[in-house]
């Protein structure tokens, strides 16, 4: 029997469902798999997603029996409260898809909401909870139950009152510069008039528990105002830290740095002072006038990036992992906080919706000028930057530890060297494209990839149209794709992809020397790529023919190709026989593995640089796009194995 391939981005688009969705795909030939639950509770609990019954893991369709059956079980099950906490699926969740080999059945699995989480199975949300990541389902620790319990919790985070903790552990210098602040801002406040302890009171830095009687410092009073001793020992994890990375010394790490040293208090309320300042200290932006015809302080850029700077601070999870990282780079900024975004992806780019960690926190903000309480933040960030028609902000969220990080490129939204890039990649045709493919191919140029969030962060249009779009380019050969669903990342033809790209009849590769994303002395883009073999640090790599597609690399992959939870020891050794002697990009290395480039990064390939099994193409800028990685026989008999090292010291990003 000849079998049919299957894409399920088809099934996906027919039912008129997002590739962003997650995509598990699951044989039903005994009916429904065990392990459906654990997927449902696991994407649940993460961004969503699709379940496909019927479908092998390597793609192949084997059709399901009696889906009438299947689908009474379905729902029986869902229902049952001793087996599954929460129903979150509808009638128009559950689909029946035809395809030559045999009918699939598929389930959309909602997101479920912060006061919906944990979604889990059984009886006991510590032990039956699971979420998503990037090799497929895994179980919650205890330590991320809790976090998502206290997520539901309608008390805030930060109201909590800390025991035995007093006005002693704060800095009272920093209230009564607060109070200041708040002075100039509204200067006819009631609160103004009140002393220390009932100011703090009104803020919700000071509380009394009605049900039990008990007094005293809440956690957002400590982080505004705390002393930094007596922050350390009331939030261990707690920490703040600013970079500056302006010099293009590489040797240089930055130029400034911002952290607690012991010369200041390093609650927030300092941070902030102190931060905000260096972030728009250089800022070459024209002044305004304001209605008044005074010279305003301040342009939306600068809002937006004050806004970026309180959303991190009054957004985080205080008792995650990796503190509050600010950094301001030579075309950009970024800010990185431990947590989850509250909302959805679709919920934060409609904004209006205020879903706040810490309530008393972004209060004392507001009464200085400097939050909101409207779910404005992502509109001012998107506005201050389409006012100087940079690249829209870009949001990401990581998981293991949990972290939200927002970067503000000061890029151009269509720059010129990219538009002459492009024009020079696909000539006559790149004037075919429309306006929102444009977006695209400048983002996948600019960026590395693209993607669909990545699209609607930039434009509006449904995600299922932006599916379209994508897939649209891919089959005009202008886009390469790599992977499914959601971890579908776009990338522009390297050298080696085809020969032409559209109607366009030179090769690529051949082309000047400013063909790709660089000069001609950068990466993969010299002048003569795609007719010679180059050799960097002594190990040659062929630029004629396509890594991921080299049988030799497949078949070394194939075991991590078969299995998703594949033990980190075995994946370790697959990617040091992967890299060794020849230099592999994250993005080809993923292609090989089939798995999520930033996964792979995340979790194997930067602690392997550490431990001295990989080492970088490009030492001195380890975030580069085109960054790649090898190791070779000098490397593997010097280098500390990873593989082998103890669980304790298997170091974890």
């Amino acid at each position: 029997m000849t079998h049919q391939p299957l894409n399920p981005l088809d099934i996906l688009l027919q039912l008129d469902w997002a590739e962003g969705d997650d995509l598990e795909l699951k044989s039903a030939q005994g009916g429904l798999p065990k392990s459906l639950w654990e997927t449902y509770s696991a994407m649940a609990n993460s961004h969503g997603g699709v379940i496909l019954l019927g479908v092998e893991d390597d793609g192949r369709v084997s059709g399901v029996r009696e889906p009438k059956k299947l689908k009474k079980t379905f729902w029986d099950t869902i229902n049952n409260r001793g087996k599954v906490n929460l129903n979150l699926c509808s009638d128009a969740d559950l689909a029946e898809v035809k395809h030559p080999d045999g009918l699939i059945l598929a389930i959309r699995v909602p997101q479920a909401s912060r006061y919906q989480r944990p979604v889990f199975l059984g009886q006991n949300p510590l032990t039956g909870t699971y979420r998503r990541n990037y090799e497929g389902d895994y179980r919650c620790t205890e330590q991320e139950v809790g976090r998502m319990l206290s997520d539901r919790d309608v008390e805030p985070a930060d109201s909590r009152i800390l025991d035995r903790f007093g006005l002693e552990d704060l800095d009272l210098s920093s209230l009564h510069q607060y109070r200041q602040r708040m002075a100039s801002h509204k200067p006819t406040h009631p609160w103004l008039s009140e002393d220390d302890l009932a100011l703090l009171t009104k803020l919700g830095g000071w509380r009394r528990d009605r049900k039990t009687g008990v007094e005293g410092l809440t956690l957002a009073g400590l982080l505004m105002f705390g002393r930094d001793e007596s922050l350390r020992e009331a939030v261990p994890g707690y920490h703040v830290d600013y970079r500056e990375r302006l010099s293009h010394d590489p040797a240089e790490r930055w130029s400034d740095r911002l952290t607690a040293d012991g010369t200041w208090a390093p609650n927030l309320f300092q941070f902030y002072l102190r931060v905000a300042q260096r972030l728009v200290a250089d800022l070459k932006l024209p002044f305004q006038l304001g209605a008044n015809l005074f010279r305003k302080g301040e342009t939306e850029v600068h809002e937006a990036i004050r806004e970026a700077l309180v959303n991190a601070l009054i957004h985080a999870d205080y008792s995650g992992q990796g503190g509050i990282v600010v950094e301001k780079l030579r075309d950009g900024f970024e800010f990185a906080n431990p947590g989850s975004l509250l909302i959805s992806f679709d919920q934060l780019l409609r904004g209006n919706v205020s879903e706040c960690r810490n309530k008393s926190l972004q209060t004392m903000f507001m009464l200085i000028g400097v939050a909101e309480k409207a779910g404005s933040g992502v509109d001012k960030m998107r506005r201050g930057w389409a006012s100087q028609h940079w690249r829209s902000p870009l949001v990401h969220e990581q998981v293991q530890p949990d972290r939200v990080i927002w970067r503000l490129p000061m890029v151009s939204l269509i720059p010129d060297e990219s538009r002459a890039r492009l024009k020079t990649l696909f000539g006559r045709q790149f004037e075919q494209f429309s306006k929102h493919e444009v977006q695209a191919l400048v983002t996948a140029d600019t960026e590395g990839t693209v993607d669909n969030a990545r699209m609607r962060q930039i434009c509006s249009m449904h995600a299922a149209d932006l599916t379209r779009l994508l897939q649209g380019l891919v089959a005009k050969g202008a886009l390469i794709q790599e992977g499914q669903a959601r971890w579908s990342r776009y990338r522009l033809p390297a050298q080696g992809d085809s020969e032409h790209v559209g109607d366009h009849s030179e090769h690529v590769g051949r082309h000047s020397e400013h063909v790709g994303r660089h000069s001609e002395h950068v990466g993969r883009h010299s002048e003569h790529v795609g007719r010679h073999s180059e050799h960097v640090a002594g190990i040659p790599l062929d630029k004629a023919a396509d890594p991921t597609r080299a049988p030799e690399l497949t078949a070394i992959a194939a075991p991590a190709r078969r299995k998703r939870n594949l033990p980190p020891p075995e994946m370790e050794k697959i990617l040091l026989n992967l890299c060794e002697n020849r230099w592999l990009t994250r993005n080809q290395l993923a292609e090989i593995l089939t798995r999520h480039p930033d996964g792979l990064r995340q979790r194997f390939l930067t602690p392997m640089v550490e431990h001295g099994l990989l080492r970088l193409r490009y030492p001195d800028k380890p975030n580069r796009a085109d960054q790649a990685y090898t190791t070779d026989n000098l490397v593997k008999e010097n280098a500390v194995s990873l593989t082998n090292a103890p669980d304790k010291q298997r170091k974890t990003p």
